[in-house]
């Protein structure tokens, strides 16, 4: 590895260098104040790198050399530098650092073991990033492993009887998905003869050629089939959702809206830089793939959570139906205009980030007001809008972002991603997202009608009402609640920045 490549893997060591230096810290017997600290200092570093790499592609500065025109590799060409992957790395580190942020009262509960709370945190983040960045496939398989592991760990972390559930489910499932996503994989090399995602585009090129059967040759429909089915656990489609409410209820809270975020995050930009390079020829037939998935996973993600009474079940069953509309977009681009044109494609970025702030949002709420009621079920936040007023209205916000209702992120996203499926004639599918985001009004508006006008009598805890949360977990909330707004009402310059990340990739 040389000098250029360190400094164009910058954030991603910075990140494990603030994972390096909280255990350090920890075993000086540094308090957990400094071992947070020093984890948000190197995701606040890499966040900087992040945005020098992003002005040098622009041509505003000129630090390396190695970076031609709009991009570069990193690691003997393994690794992409651009956009890209630039905008998915400040995604997911700006999520880590305020899941950081807001668990720092949280983890008191084991503050013992913070330090390996926050390095294990920071770990997955960079286990994402190099996700965000693979070329090839084996570096996309060991950065998957090393976003996965840690999160396992993390869901288990609080201990007890849902937290192992949790965790051993996290651990085997994936791992069943890890192996049909690698023998997919290895079939896909069997055919194309390389594990670099622009030759493998050479070959299945070839494969296209061939119109009168999908994807053109058998072994390439076992192949795509299996990779769908190894990414579509990462991004929670269904059918690959079923860890997913015991694992988001059983796991701490932070790491659940960590989990519903950057994870999430990472899933679809594996997904987009290998089925729009790679298997770019053969789009026409795995976008009808993608959009009977989408089709599936909103439709049972909204019905599912209508039946829920702990709120963060239902809102796992809230982030499978969202994958389905992220979903959508991704069939939208890949269907293009009669002209083939790519649609879109920034809608898609465009709806993670608000999507990102929206769901951090929601989970930091819910943290503060269940530290409040000892409990998770929806019943306990009756009259929370009086009782802690300003949380209410955080998670309000969120809900009616996560809804699709005006003036949040969440409308403008949802507007986005279907007026794009709309010009990809698919109409159906737009038309099935607005009668599941109807649906999905009644359980997210219940949960608003609980705060406000519940019956104060159902309200169930154990300990009676706890203190005050911490300055910490108040500013997260404050911070994502007031993003949702102004993303809302002012949308430009993240949609700017997912039209630059996509550029070079379509």
């Amino acid at each position: 590895m040389s000098g250029s490549d360190l400094y164009l893997l910058s954030p991603e060591l910075c990140v494990a260098a603030g994972a390096l230096l909280a255990i350090i810290a920890n075993m000086a017997n540094a308090n957990r104040a400094v071992v947070t600290a020093l984890g948000l200092l190197g995701i606040v570093a890499a966040l900087v790198f992040t945005g020098l790499l992003w002005a040098e592609l622009d041509g505003r500065v000129d630090i390396c050399t190695v970076l031609e025109g709009d991009r570069g590799t990193a690691v003997y060409g393994a690794l992409a530098i651009d956009r890209f992957a630039l905008f998915f790395k400040g995604l997911i580190g700006i999520s880590a650092g305020l899941v950081l942020l807001a668990s720092y009262a949280y983890s008191q509960r084991f503050a013992e073991r913070s330090a390996e709370f926050t390095a294990l945190v920071l770990l997955a983040a960079v286990g994402m990033m190099l996700l965000a960045a693979g070329r090839e496939l084996i570096t996309l398989y060991v950065a998957l492993e090393l976003s996965t592991l840690p999160l396992v760990a993390l869901a288990a972390f609080s201990g007890g009887q849902r937290a192992s559930e949790a965790g051993l489910k996290y651990l085997v499932l994936g791992a069943v998905a890890s192996a049909i996503l690698l023998y997919g994989m290895a079939l896909t090399f069997g055919y194309t003869g390389t594990t670099v995602l622009e030759g493998m585009a050479l070959s299945v090129g070839d494969a296209a050629l061939d119109g009168s059967r999908p994807f053109g040759v058998q072994v390439l429909v076992l192949g795509v089939v299996l990779m769908v089915a190894g990414f579509g656990f990462k991004v929670a489609a269904v059918p690959f959702h079923g860890w997913i409410p015991d694992v988001y209820e059983g796991a701490p809270t932070p790491i659940t809206a960590f989990l519903s975020v950057a994870s999430k995050a990472a899933g679809f930009a594996v997904v987009m830089r290998v089925f729009f390079t790679a298997f770019e020829p053969l789009e026409v037939d795995w976008a009808l793939l993608f959009a009977g998935i989408a089709a599936a996973s909103m439709t049972f993600g909204n019905l599912a959570a209508i039946a829920q009474t702990n709120i963060k079940r239902m809102l796992a069953y809230s982030t499978i139906a969202h994958a389905g509309y992220l979903l959508v977009g991704l069939a939208a681009v890949a269907s293009r205009t009669a002209d083939g044109d790519t649609i879109g494609p920034e809608t898609v970025l465009f709806y993670l980030g608000g999507y990102a702030v929206t769901n951090l949002a929601a989970f930091f709420a819910v943290i503060a007001i269940a530290e409040r009621t000892n409990s998770e079920s929806i019943s306990s936040f009756a009259r929370m809008g009086r009782r802690a007023p300003w949380v209410a209205a955080a998670l309000t916000v969120a809900l009616l972002s996560l809804t699709g209702i005006p003036p949040t992120v969440g409308f403008m996203a949802k507007l986005f991603v279907f007026g794009a499926a709309v010009k990809a004639d698919l109409a159906w599918l737009v038309a099935l997202g607005a009668v599941n985001s109807v649906v999905s009004a009644y359980y997210y508006l219940r949960v608003v009608r609980v705060m406000y006008l519940g019956d104060p009598a159902t309200v169930e805890t154990s300990d009676g009402e706890q203190p005050a949360r911490g300055i910490p977990l108040d500013l997260s909330v404050a911070v994502t609640a007031v993003a949702v707004v102004v993303l809302g009402l002012y949308p430009r310059p993240l949609f700017h920045a997912a039209e630059r990340a996509v550029e070079r990739l379509f």
